[in-house]
C-alpha cells in the first residue's frame, strides 16, 4: 500500500491542501418553489380556506385570496382545484372521510350521534360546506365515495337499534335529523339558552336517550 503523504515539516499551513470544496461559481441552491407547489400547496390552500369559511363562510372564498394567505402565485390553487367550486368540493369530500371515520369508531347509534354533534364543532368549515349542494360539483367521484362511505357508517349504527313500528331507513333518518339539526342549530348560538354552560355532548346524549334505545 502506498504511504499516504503528509505535510512536511518545512511545509506552511497556506500550502496544505484546503477542506473547503473548490468554489464552483454557482451560487446555493434556494429552497425550491416548485417542490412547495406540488407537495404542500395543496394542504395550504385547504387550511386557508378552512379558516376563511370558518370565519365568513363559503361565500367569502376568493382563489386569488386564498393564494395570497398561501404565500403562492394567485395563479397556483388553479392547479389543483381548477376553480373555487372544484376547492369546495374538494372540502366537502375530505369532511366526509373525517366523520365516516369518527362515526365507525362509534359503539352504538347514541354514540354515534355525539360523534357526529362533536365533528360538528371541531371542523364548523368542513360541516358548512358539506351539507350545501348548490356549492359543489355533485358528480364529483371522492366526494361521492365519501359521502357514501359516511353513509353506510350510519346506517351501520341504526342497525343496532330497534324501534318497534319504525322500518330501520326512517330510523336512520330520525337519528341522522336528531343529531344534524342539534349542531347546526348549536353552531348557529341558537341553543345557547338552552343548553347554557351544560356540556353539549351531554345535553345530546340526553335528549338521544329519549328516543332511542340500544338494542340487545
Amino acid at each position: 500500500m502506498a504511504p499516504t503523504e503528509t505535510p512536511s515539516a518545512g511545509t506552511s499551513s497556506a500550502d496544505a491542501p484546503s477542506a473547503e470544496p473548490p468554489p464552483t461559481g454557482t451560487p446555493p441552491a434556494k429552497p425550491s418553489r416548485r417542490a412547495y407547489h406540488h407537495g404542500d400547496l395543496r394542504r395550504a390552500v385547504l387550511t386557508a380556506a378552512l379558516d376563511v369559511i370558518a370565519a365568513d363562510g363559503p361565500s367569502a372564498l376568493s382563489l386569488r385570496d386564498l393564494a395570497r394567505r398561501a404565500g403562492v402565485s394567485h395563479a397556483a390553487p388553479a392547479h389543483h382545484f381548477k376553480d373555487r367550486t372544484g376547492l369546495l368540493t374538494a372540502i366537502a369530500a375530505e369532511g366526509f372521510g373525517l366523520l365516516s371515520a369518527t362515526l365507525r369508531e362509534a359503539p352504538d347509534l347514541k354514540e354515534a350521534g355525539v360523534r357526529y354533534v362533536r365533528f360538528a364543532r371541531q371542523h364548523p368549515a368542513h360541516f358548512q360546506v358539506m351539507f350545501a349542494p348548490d356549492l359543489l360539483r355533485a358528480e364529483d367521484l371522492e366526494l361521492a365515495t365519501a359521502r357514501t362511505l359516511a353513509g353506510d357508517a350510519l346506517r351501520e349504527a341504526v342497525s343496532g337499534v330497534h324501534p318497534e313500528g319504525i322500518e330501520p331507513r326512517l330510523a336512520g333518518v330520525a337519528a341522522w335529523s336528531l343529531a344534524h339539526g342539534f349542531a347546526t342549530l348549536l353552531l348557529g348560538h341558537n341553543l345557547d339558552g338552552p343548553v347554557g354552560d351544560r356540556d353539549p355532548e351531554e345535553v345530546f346524549r340526553a335528549l338521544a336517550a329519549m328516543l332511542f334505545r340500544s338494542g340487545d
